[in-house]
Order: structure tokens, then sequence, then C-alpha cells
């Protein structure tokens, strides 16, 4: 499959009083057409910083100071504002936010901020667009009868999921970006948003990257996973062999950590906790909380290598020499 998005050593700060917080540290990611890659690990290690990077969405005090994000072979971060605006954010690129009903409008109902989204895609009349609105509601489950005259405030949790999915999929993008589309859903809605999802880019053949720190999910969606800690991408490979196989100590760690129905093995966690990125510890992040840490862990940070055929991980362990 051809390669339709490349992230190369992609470094984002923000600027606050108490002093420059490095939320990315060089990240390194791809996808391929029609493929489905999850970023996982735990709150704060840069997944929705990433995400909002690649769709050009992040403002003051943030600012993206190095790296390329490659788009169909286009740099995005060098392109302008309008050409975003115009050829790739919300045409061949949309999102699922996070919250969505602080991301829908609150004083527009859902019937208008579907067709705005179809108008903006499409370049159709806004009349013309508000037709197609119905379609795109029923699409993913939503009675449009109902829904269309509603504001945001009267959806319940996963009405509102399923409108912002609605309106992300109306522009038919190429590349699909949901981020924790399921983290306020009660296990039943998670499930039926997930089934849903499937289905819809299943037949969208689209690319989606799924933004989870939910491991279970991400290895029943994602065909490929990205592991991220404190800012970098530190393994990278399919979901199979992840779960399989994991080489990162802090993937391991995750795992580990999971609860399996019916086992009796003693749940381990990772000791310790993420740091501050405003002053995150030399060398490899993870060092402070790794058990395998040795003194090139503390003063050297791993590259991302292809230690096993299309199988990345950024660790000492893995270097040619200690």
């Amino acid at each position: 499959m051809a390669r339709l998005l490349e992230v190369n050593n992609l470094r984002v700060i923000f600027r606050t009083y108490r002093g420059i917080i490095k939320a990315l540290n060089g990240v390194r990611l791809w996808l391929n057409e029609e493929e489905r890659l999850g970023i996982v690990g735990e709150t704060g290690c840069g997944k929705s910083v990433s995400a909002l990077s690649i769709m050009r969405l992040i403002d003051a005090p943030g600012e993206i100071i190095e790296g390329q994000v490659l788009f169909e072979g286009t740099d995005l971060l060098k392109i302008t504002e309008e050409e975003m605006d115009k050829t790739v954010r919300g045409k061949k690129m949309s999102m699922i936010f996070q919250e969505p009903i602080s991301a829908l409008n609150p004083v527009f109902k859902v019937g208008f901020q579907i067709a705005e989204s179809i108008a903006h895609s499409s370049e159709i009349s806004m009349g013309d667009a508000y037709e197609l609105a119905p379609e795109i509601l029923e699409m993913v489950g939503l009675d449009w009868r109902r829904s269309m005259d509603l504001y945001p405030h009267e959806l319940s949790g996963g009405m509102a999921q399923r409108v912002m999915i609605a309106m992300a999929l109306a522009v038919k993008p190429k590349l699909l970006i949901a981020d924790e589309p399921t983290s306020a859903l009660d296990v039943t809605i998670q499930a039926q948003i997930l089934q849903l999802l499937d289905e819809l880019v299943r037949i969208g053949r689209n690319a989606v990257i799924l933004i989870t720190h939910d491991l279970g999910i991400a290895s029943e969606f994602c065909d490929r996973i990205t592991v991220m800690y404190a800012g970098n991408a530190i393994e990278i490979s399919s979901s199979e062999e992840i779960f399989e196989e994991p080489l990162h100590p802090y993937t391991k760690g995750l795992i580990d950590s999971i609860p399996i129905i019916g086992a009796s093995k003693v749940l381990s966690g990772i000791p310790g906790s993420v740091p501050d990125l405003i002053a995150p510890p030399p060398g490899c992040r993870f060092h402070p909380r790794c058990d395998f840490c040795f003194d090139k862990c503390r003063v050297e940070l791993p590259d991302l290598k292809e230690v096993k055929p299309s199988h990345f991980v950024a660790c000492h362990l893995y270097s040619d020499s200690f």
C-alpha cells in the first residue's frame, strides 16, 4: 500500500508561566492508505498533541518548532493556513475530537452543523448540503427527524459522539483521526461506537489514526500500533506482534497491567510516574522507571530503529553496543 502520512522528528513545545513544556520530542510515525494506526500510552504522553499537530491545530502558547508532516507527499507545516483550510483540513483529513459536546457549536442545531461540514468539503450550497444531512445522520444510526433540530446540550454522550462521527465522515476524508472516541461513554455505547466506526471506515476505505489509552480497543480495531511515552514514539509494530512479543520495557509494563478475565496472575504496575515535561530526565525519558536501566540510558536518548522486520523500538537494550 502507498504511504499516506509520514511524520518525522516532530517537536512541539508549550510556553507556560512555569517554563517550557517539551510536549513532543522528535516524534516519528507513518500511515499507509486504508490502514488503521493506534496511538497508545498514558495520559500526557503526547497522543492528542500529535494528532492536533498533524491537523495544524496547535495554538498559542503551543508551537511546532521542528519536523515534517508529509501528507500525500506535501509537508503540511510549510503550506499556508489558507491552503490547509481549503485543501486539507475538513476535506482530505478530518478529526473526531475527544469531548464531542465541547467540540460542537452550542448555538447551532445538529442539522446545520452537519450541513456546514458537507458544504465546506464539497463546495455546494448550504441548501443542498442540508438536504444531505438526514442521510448522514441515518448512516450513524440516529433518527434524523428527531436529531436534526436538537442543540448539542440536548444530546446524550452517545448521540453527540455519533454526530461528531457523522460530521467527520461526511467529508469522505482519506484520513480520519479519532481522538479517544469512546472515553466518555459506558461500555455498551463504546462497543456500538466502535462497531459503527469499523463499518463506516471499511465502507469508505479510510485510513484511521485511533488515539486511545485502552489497549483492548487498539488491539481489536488497529492494524498497527505506536506506543508513546513522554513525548516520544518508543515502539511501533503490528497489533498482533505488539501484544505477542512486546520489546520495550514500557510496552511490556502496559500489557502486564491489563487484567484478564479468569486469569489468576497478579497484575504488575509500572513504578513511578510520568516525568514533568518542563524538566524531563536526560537520556531515555523512561529510564527512572525502568528495571533494565544502565548507564547509557541515563545520558543518551535512544533512536527508533528497526530491530525485527517492521518492528521498531527506541531502547538501548536493542542497540548494537551497550
